[in-house]
């Protein structure tokens, strides 16, 4: 792949890593090189001083957030995943959040629902969201989309989205996602001017 100058790093620009909690993490088939490319992008944005924001999915005690209209969300009731806890929605430690980093708590899919983020990027004034997270056909496909409607410019660093069906990932990240996005991995866009 060819990288055009995307002007990515820029002090409008933010990494968003998504939903690399505790449950969501466990269900990854291989979690060394997703958390490789993680750390990589990580890297890559505090050596370039872009702001860092993780986004995780959290409720309160018993899900009351979560209607039983909700095909995804109801199941949470079941006591599968546990996402209603201070530990459930802790970001998995070999990410964690350093102290300039921002944490924002969502409601549903897609970053924006239920969550402050889009008063804390207009803060910022963010033009440019990097997504990475789990899963490519969850959180980052439902963020992609209401990003894009909302004018950001993305991008979507392909290996530092995890999928649990491998075939969906590949048509997501070179099908779905480049008609929005930019989409690299986490080494190429560290070399990105």
């Amino acid at each position: 792949m060819q990288i055009t100058k995307l002007n990515i790093m820029t002090k409008n620009t933010v990494l968003l890593v998504m939903d690399v909690q505790g449950a969501t993490v466990r269900n990854l088939k291989d979690s060394t090189s997703f958390f490789h490319s993680i750390n990589i992008a990580l890297q890559t944005a505090r050596k370039k001083e872009i702001q860092v924001i993780y986004v995780v999915v959290g409720f309160r005690a018993g899900y009351p957030e979560a209607s039983v209209n909700n095909k995804s969300f109801s199941v949470l009731k079941s006591g599968k995943m546990i996402f209603d806890t201070e530990e459930g929605m802790k970001i998995h430690p070999s990410v964690a959040p350093q102290p300039n980093d921002l944490v924002v708590v969502k409601k549903r899919v897609s970053a924006f629902t239920g969550s402050d983020l889009e008063v804390i990027l207009r803060s910022f004034e963010i033009k440019h969201l990097v997504l990475s997270g789990i899963a490519t056909s969850g959180v980052v496909l439902s963020t992609l989309r209401e990003a894009a409607d909302k004018d950001y410019k993305l991008t979507v660093l392909s290996d530092c989205c995890a999928d649990n069906d491998e075939e969906v990932h590949r048509v997501l990240t070179t099908k779905i996602f480049p008609r929005q996005a930019e989409v690299m991995t986490s080494e190429e866009w560290s070399k990105v001017d």
